[in-house]
Order: C-alpha cells, then structure tokens, then sequence
C-alpha cells in the first residue's frame, strides 16, 4: 500500500480482532459476531459494536431507545451471555518489527484447532479466542442527534441500515433491533490468562492513538480495517484492510467510501496522518435508500465515543471500572484554538444535490445560474427541479431542465437552469485539455446483463465546455443538441462493445 500507509496498516492488524457472543450451553441458538478494536493491551479492553448485545438484552432493545439513556451497565444483559475475542498476533520480520499477517487460503483452522508447530518462516499460529467480560454499553449522543436529524422522520422511510440486503428475510423485530442499536457500542474486557506474545509484552499498554475530532480533513485518505462476516473463517477474513476517504463530515457522524462487508461494523478506520492514529469506528457497513445501495460506510468518530466511554465507567461507580476507564487512549494532541470550519477542498463546493420529483443525484454548478447533471436524474426538459447546495448552508433554488440528451445517446447529460444566483458557490474552472482516468461507479453490459462494480465513464468537460458556452451567452442550444449526434466510435465504447473494424478496400 506504499510507505504512507505502513504505520497505519501496523497499527489496524495490530489493534484489529474479532468478538463473538453466544448463550451458554446452547449452540443451537446461534452466535452473534462483529469486529473491534483493542484499545489497551495491558489490561486487556476491547471497543467494538453493540449490536450483538440485543439478543441478550434483559428489558430487550427498546432499552436503547429510551430517553436520557446513554449507556447500560454490563449486567443489562443475561446471565447466559458468552464472550469471546479472537486476533492475530503480528508475524516478526528478518528486521525484528512487527509486520501484518500473510493471510493464506482458508484452512482447517476455521472447523478447529490449529498445530501448535509452524514451519520456519511461516506466520506464528493465530492464539484461540479468549474469553471476555462485558464492562458496559454505550453511545455517542451526539452521534444519535446527528443521525436522527439526517435520516429520521419521513426520510427514514427511504433509508435502510440494517447488516443485510432490503431484500433478505429479516423479521420485522430483527430489523428494528438491528436499527435501535446503530450508535451503539460495547467496551469489553479481556482476563489475562494464556500465553502472551513477546511483542505484546513489549507493546505500550494503550494499542492506538486516537485522532481528535475535526483534525482529519475531509477528503483525507482513510484505512478501515474489519472482519467481513465477523467470526466466520478468520484464517481468510480476520482484519481485513480496505482504502477509502473521508467523504463527509456531520458531527461525529462520518462517510467513507471505504468498501466495508457485513460483520466489520466496530472495525476501526486509521488516518494516514497522523500516521496510524484511530479515528473512527464502523456504525453501520451497509446502506441503501430507496432499495439502492448507495455505497458509503457510516462510521462514529473515536475521539467523542472514547470521551462517552470514561464518562460512563465513572458513572458505574464501580473502582475497577473508574481505573479501567483511565487506561482508555487519549486524543493525540489537541486541535490549535477554535476549529475552523471545514469548507471542504474548492471542487468539493461547487457539488450541489438535484431533486427532480422522486428521483435524486448530484450535480456540479458550472456559472451563479447553471447546473450541469446527469439526464437520468433530470430526464425530461421544461421539468421543475430543485437544486441543494452545501455552502452556504442549506441553500436551495428551484430550476427547470433546460436540456437533456435523448436516451439513447452515450452522453448521460442535462443541463439545469436555475431561478436564482447559487450565492457563496464557487465555479470551478473547466480544464482546457483532457487527461484519461476511470470514475468508481457500475456499469452494464446490455448484452449480458452483466454488471461491473467500480468501472464507469466519464464525459470530458473538453466536451461540454464550447456547447456550454455558448448556451451560457447566447441562450443557443444547438451547441448541446450536438451531443445527441455522438460519432459511432463513442457509442461503439459506451456499449462496451469491440471497436469496428476497418472495412477492408478493394484492390479492383
């Protein structure tokens, strides 16, 4: 992943493992897993995501939706309720530094215990999981205010979080337990006992750094690192690293586009800078609106969830909790004076949100009156829509579409014309030459029916700047009503077909 991001992969394999839950003395009721986060190796404490807790739950998990509840002491739960906490000690290098695990094909290790032998230059056997306590469950209460703004009320219709697709067959009370405990996590604490790994002994106590609130920028490059399918065949799955940016920022509430799986949400996401520092916790892995998956993790940031977590071991009142609490990790360093707001970088500011009727997608201003979208979010002209925009906060201005290219055309294009100036909204300037690259989208094969995660294209704005232009000045759209003229080599490409041959001449 290049020098970068060496710090940051060490410190989310190292700090990386996986928690499982089950009731005692009752396989056949299942198990319940996700990922975490050691934050303290001596004592052992372990973060990760309270949702497996809501089986076990004694007054059931309305108990996490009451008011003024922030956090739940660890006898909310049953007595029958079994911990266990599984990670991968680092494989040692010719150099003597740790180095992340060399995961390998999926073993027997995943059915049972693996030999206790390993080969010279082979990674050191995965310890077997270790027992832990339950300490409390918590919250980030700002978080819940954020997201209760965000997607409560009439929009939590359209919008689904639960670890599974819409489609799958989730009762009705499992869906509703999986939503009351988004926000939710757990502090967990390992006994010591069985043996220990000389690198771990040598380790500081406190397993990561953790980055304060507001000092990660957005669009900063981002490490998550979680178990897909929590406990299930750790040989392949266990601390999984995947690379992303910090899409958004709302609060404490975080977006990545960090691909994350089912069974990685309490993963921990690493900063490159500061170099291997913790700053977020995976909330919710998967999301759709309107049974469209939209393809953002949403995270809870570190720095006010570790706060939330000392507050409440001191509110236990219990001295062991209170002297656990005082191991937790600190912020590393604090942010200079008052936080400035972030703005974002400039390209980011001229993104604007277009509504047309039920249908939603983003757009880029182009000029105070013009913005340019997609034609499947505004596919018809003369149609009413409603454009969002960021900076300043909360703006939106009507428009009507004043060109869309017909269907049929490869140019997905249409150009909006608004009511009024988009004030405080910078207009980035077009590039006068074009550079090849691929926009991380989905595309269709037609003829196969086949779809391509990640791979799109992208219109060129060398393309739509002339027509634009000249619509801009004059009002003329012959320019654009070009587009739907597109030359056969184009729409040959845009329908991932072979480029056609050249017709062969005749020697006659």
């Amino acid at each position: 992943m290049g020098r970068q991001w060496e710090p940051s992969t060490r410190a989310a394999v190292q700090s990386g493992c996986v928690v499982s839950a089950c009731r005692a003395g009752r396989p056949e009721a299942g198990s319940w897993s996700c990922s975490g986060v050691i934050v303290s190796r001596s004592p052992g404490l372990v973060l990760c995501h309270g949702g497996i807790f809501t089986p076990f739950l004694r007054a059931g998990s309305g108990s996490l939706t009451e008011a003024g509840v922030a956090f739940l002491p660890g006898d909310s739960c049953r007595d029958d309720l079994r911990l266990h906490v599984q990670w991968g000690p680092p494989a040692s290098s010719a150099s003597g530094h740790a180095e992340p695990e060399r995961p390998g094909v999926c073993t027997p290790r995943c059915a049972g215990p693996e030999p206790p032998t390993r080969a010279a230059g082979r990674p050191r056997p995965r310890p077997p999981p270790r027992p832990a306590e339950l300490l409390l469950l918590l919250s980030c209460p700002a978080f819940r205010a954020h997201f209760a703004r965000l997607f409560g009320a009439e929009a939590a219709e359209q919008w689904h979080f639960a670890n599974s697709a819409p489609h799958d067959e989730l009762s009705e009370e499992e869906e509703e337990d999986q939503l009351r405990a988004l926000g939710w996590f757990a502090l967990l604490r390992v006994p010591p006992g069985g043996e220990t790994p000389p690198e771990l002994e040598r380790a500081p106590a406190a397993a990561v750094a953790v980055a304060p609130l507001g000092t990660v920028p957005k669009g900063a490059p981002l490490l998550a690192c979680g178990s897909p399918f929590g406990a299930f065949c750790p040989d392949i799955f266990l601390n999984t690293l995947s690379r992303g940016v910090l899409s958004n920022v709302a609060g404490p509430l975080l977006l990545t586009d960090a691909r994350c799986l089912p069974g990685t949400e309490g993963g921990g996401v690493f900063a490159a800078r500061p170099a291997g520092a913790l700053v977020a916790l995976v909330a919710a892995p998967l999301c759709w609106k309107a049974r469209e998956w939209v393809g953002l993790t949403l995270l809870c940031a570190a720095a006010p969830l570790l706060r939330a977590a000392r507050a409440a071991a001191h509110r236990l009142r219990c001295p062991e909790a209170s002297a656990l609490a005082a191991l937790l990790p600190p912020e590393a360093g604090s942010p200079r004076g008052s936080p400035l707001p972030d703005l974002g970088p400039p390209w980011a500011a001229a993104a604007v949100l277009v509504e047309c009727g039920t249908v939603w997608g983003s757009g880029v201003a182009v000029a105070p009156r013009l913005v340019l979208t997609c034609r499947h979010v505004a596919p018809r002209e003369a149609s009413k829509v409603l454009v969002h925009s960021a900076t300043p906060k909360s703006v939106a201005v009507w428009g009507h579409v004043v060109f869309a290219t017909q269907e049929v055309c490869p140019y997905d294009i249409a150009v909006v014309s608004l009511e009024e100036d988009l004030d405080g909204v910078p207009t980035p300037v077009p590039a006068e030459h074009f550079h090849e690259g691929i926009v991380a989208s989905n595309t269709r094969d037609n003829n196969t029916g086949a779809a391509y995660p990640h791979l799109n294209f992208s219109v060129p704005i060398t393309v739509l700047q002339p027509a634009l232009q000249r619509y801009s000045q004059t009002g003329d759209l012959s320019g654009l009503r070009e587009l739907d003229r597109a030359a056969d080599p184009v729409r040959v490409v845009w329908r991932l077909q072979r480029p056609l041959p050249d017709v062969p001449r005749s020697k006659l």
